[in-house]
């Protein structure tokens, strides 16, 4: 077996904290520091470094695009909840003679009021809406799955 060249030697200068880990990582490994250096090197210069590259790129924008997707969804619900308050607001809120309509306005504000304090304690300790849906909606389709099975 022909023998292999001798290694060349490299000095390199290193931040006292890229120093440390590399120690660090070195010890933990139970191998040498020049070792280490000498695979990380080999990394960054192999050619599918920047396949690896565009792996890490691809992964940060699935988790980008779940976000968004998410988002959408909350944005969704948000939409729908509001259409089906005002739909059922104006179904079943008759008209009021003026003197009534005067002292409900008065009334309406204190109410505004409350509302925002209940909504800040809402949002600030939970449950959030989206988990209740998520919640009832699971609940709803065990409780269907049960009552078909039955």
């Amino acid at each position: 077996m022909p023998k292999s060249p001798k290694k060349q030697r490299l000095s390199v200068y290193l931040d006292p904290a890229v120093m440390r880990r590399l120690a660090e990582h070195a010890a933990r490994r139970d191998h040498s520091r020049s070792l280490i250096a000498e695979a990380a090197i080999e990394s960054f210069l192999s050619p599918d470094a920047a396949e690896r590259q565009e792996a890490a790129t691809t992964k940060r924008l699935d988790q980008l695009d779940r976000r968004m997707t998410r988002l959408e969804r909350d944005v969704g619900i948000s939409v729908e909840m509001l259409a089906v308050f005002v739909r059922f607001w104006v179904a079943t809120t008759p008209a009021l003679p003026e003197p009534a309509a005067q002292a409900a306005r008065a009334k309406a504000g204190e109410r505004y009021d409350q509302f925002v304090v209940a909504l800040g304690r809402r949002l600030a300790k939970g449950p959030k809406l989206r988990q209740e849906i998520s919640e009832d909606s699971n609940d709803s389709i065990g409780e269907e799955g049960r009552a078909r099975s039955e």
